[in-house]
């Protein structure tokens, strides 16, 4: 049976973004090395959830299994789409900003 956790892959990307805290982060990589960490694990949730899909259209996997895989992929999008618009605001001001 799957793991029936509804939650958020990206969550340690988020927290850590929200109080500052790098805390998270393994020692040696930056923000970059983060980042390219978050954007696989949604990549992967992605995966899962269609793995998890076809197996359901197989007769191989429970509808609830299902539901929850897409929706750790759904959560894991809107976080990277959440951090990619915070990026593009803050790019905007530094441009905004007089020399």
């Amino acid at each position: 049976m799957a793991d029936l956790r509804v939650g958020n892959p990206l969550s340690g990307l988020a927290a850590s973004l929200a109080t500052g805290d790098a805390s998270k982060v393994k020692a040696g990589g930056g923000f970059g090395d983060m980042l390219g960490e978050a954007l696989q694990q949604a990549v992967d949730a992605s995966k899962q959830s269609e793995v998890t899909s076809a197996k359901a259209v197989a007769g191989k996997a429970d509808v609830t299994d299902v539901v929850t895989a897409v929706t750790n992929a759904e959560v894991a999008l809107d976080t990277v789409v959440a951090v990619r618009d915070r990026v593009i605001n803050a790019y905007q001001e530094i441009m905004r900003m007089p020399i």
